[in-house]
């Protein structure tokens, strides 16, 4: 097999071909040289020097520490390196946005014949093109302008938290330190984290910054965004390669992947655009700058230039045709114009986006945002669409109604379980749990506090498809607890 192998590389070799033949993470195809691949050494060497560095030292340098940093620390933080927000899309500006409605051959050559009919006197036609161009644009203009306003509204109504450990004290000393005992974790906007915030990640958790793992139970990460493996990737807080690349390192979490199985808990490296999934945004960010075109907008165009290149070959020979027969060529040229205004449909502009504005309210009523009028002949080109749904269909929301036993009685003891099994587990907490836990009575009834103690926690992985949490129940025995698939169970 190697034989082959050798002699496979020394064919690719000599046809120059290696690259398609090797795995590569996407920050690979950023082009070396370029202001975007420097960076991306850069930041790729910084997070392998962090990967390799002692957790006490890599904290220092950090300025924090395992109980984190406080809010004055962090607000301080965050005026030096910036909001946790990667490189968007910004909105176009009215004017730019305007000239982009007016921007297509169709309305540039109906503008120019408007201003030849007007400096040859003929006001009338000048008139009826201009009202056609300008209804146009407008028309698209004030769509385009409410259905972003719209989806701009609705993005800012989406936010996603991040469980971070904010220290009390103002200063953490050693005695602090030495002293530790873990405080509630808070909830605070992904954006407002820093480098130094300590983080706890569970199942179903979005990495939120570039981090380096600290405490793991049992991580499980999806990284196909990152690298395109397709199978998760096990994380621990020791670093075990070699490797010069920052993506191979085990002790290292990137913004853009999740957390499929267990739990951790992580030191924020950096954040924002400094991030690897930042560079990238970055560089596609600066890309995709240009609009480019659908293909209706490519049809458009097609058309325009076809009835342009029409009248480029019409005209003149109309107006040479007409001139040496008749000998009056102020004549044979308003005839030539007026044969070009004849070939150039005036309505057409007009009569294409009225068409799709009204679909852009079609759909408005069934709570679709069309951002770009263009979009709508692409959607209704589908002859197929698969969406996915998230939550439930319903308000995301389910109430517990019966608990009952394997025999189908009701049952207090196995409610008395499941909310031992959703109190004490750390992982996501989806609708189930959040319906159990609303029983807030039982934390009385059972004793929680008094009566049961933690002791340890399997998290949940999509191999076993369940997940388990032992208790220990007045200090003299333990009690595991399943949760998962039926038929599993």
């Amino acid at each position: 097999m190697n034989i082959f192998r050798q002699y496979f590389d020394r064919f690719l070799a000599l046809r120059r071909s290696s690259n398609l033949f090797r795995r590569r993470t996407i920050l690979e195809s950023v082009a070396r040289g370029t202001r975007a691949g420097q960076l991306s050494d850069q930041l790729n060497r910084r997070l392998v020097e962090y990967a390799r560095s002692e957790l006490p030292d890599l904290l220092a340098q950090l300025g924090t520490s395992a109980q984190g940093l406080n809010d004055a620390e962090a607000d301080a933080l965050r005026e030096q390196y910036g909001i946790n927000e990667v490189e968007h899309e910004r909105p176009v500006t009215w004017w730019r946005h305007l000239w982009l409605s007016f921007n297509n051959p169709f309305n540039l050559l109906l503008t120019l014949l408007a201003l030849v009919s007007y400096f040859t006197s003929d006001i009338q036609a000048a008139v009826v093109i201009t009202s056609m161009v300008v209804l146009a644009t407008l028309i698209r203009f004030v769509q385009e302008r409410r259905s972003n306003r719209a989806a701009l509204a609705l993005k800012e109504q989406v936010s996603n938290t991040a469980s971070v450990r904010r220290r009390t004290d103002a200063v953490a000393t050693p005695a602090a330190a030495a002293a530790y005992r873990p405080e509630p974790l808070v909830e605070i906007p992904i954006k407002q984290l820093v480098p130094g915030d300590i983080v706890a990640l569970s199942a179903g958790d979005m990495i939120p910054a570039d981090c380096r793992i600290m405490t793991a139970t049992d991580l499980f990460l999806g990284q196909s965004a990152m690298t395109g493996e397709s199978l998760p990737v096990e994380k621990f807080p020791a670093a075990k390669s070699e490797s010069q690349s920052a993506l191979d390192m085990a002790n290292l979490v990137f913004m853009g992947t999740n957390v499929i199985s267990g739990t951790a808990s992580a030191v924020v490296l950096t954040t924002g655009n400094d991030t690897y999934f930042g560079t990238l945004a970055r560089r596609v960010t600066d890309v995709s700058s240009g609009t480019e075109s659908n293909a209706f907008q490519v049809g458009v165009n097609k058309v325009s230039w076809l009835l342009i290149r029409f009248a480029l070959i019409m005209v003149p020979l109309v107006l040479f045709i007409n001139g040496f027969t008749k000998g009056d060529w102020t004549e044979a040229f308003l005839f030539a114009l007026s044969v070009a205004v004849g070939l150039t449909p005036e309505m057409l502009p007009m009569i294409v986006t009225s068409t799709l504005a009204r679909g852009a309210v079609v759909l408005s009523r069934q709570q679709v945002i069309v951002k770009r009028l263009d979009a709508i002949q692409s959607f209704g080109a589908m002859d197929l669409l698969c969406t996915d749904k998230t939550g439930t269909l319903t308000q995301d929301k389910i109430a517990l109604a019966r608990h009952t036993d394997v025999a189908g009685n009701e049952s207090d003891e196995v409610l008395g379980f499941a909310y031992l099994n959703s109190y004490y587990q750390t992982g996501l907490k989806n609708l189930l749990d959040r319906a159990v836990l609303e029983h807030v009575e039982l934390t009385t009834e059972l004793g929680v506090t008094l009566n049961y103690k933690k002791i340890d926690e399997i998290p949940f992985d999509f191999e076993r498809r369940r997940m388990s949490v032992v208790v220990s129940e007045r200090e003299h025995h333990h009690e595991l607890i399943c949760k998962g698939a039926v038929e599993e169970m």
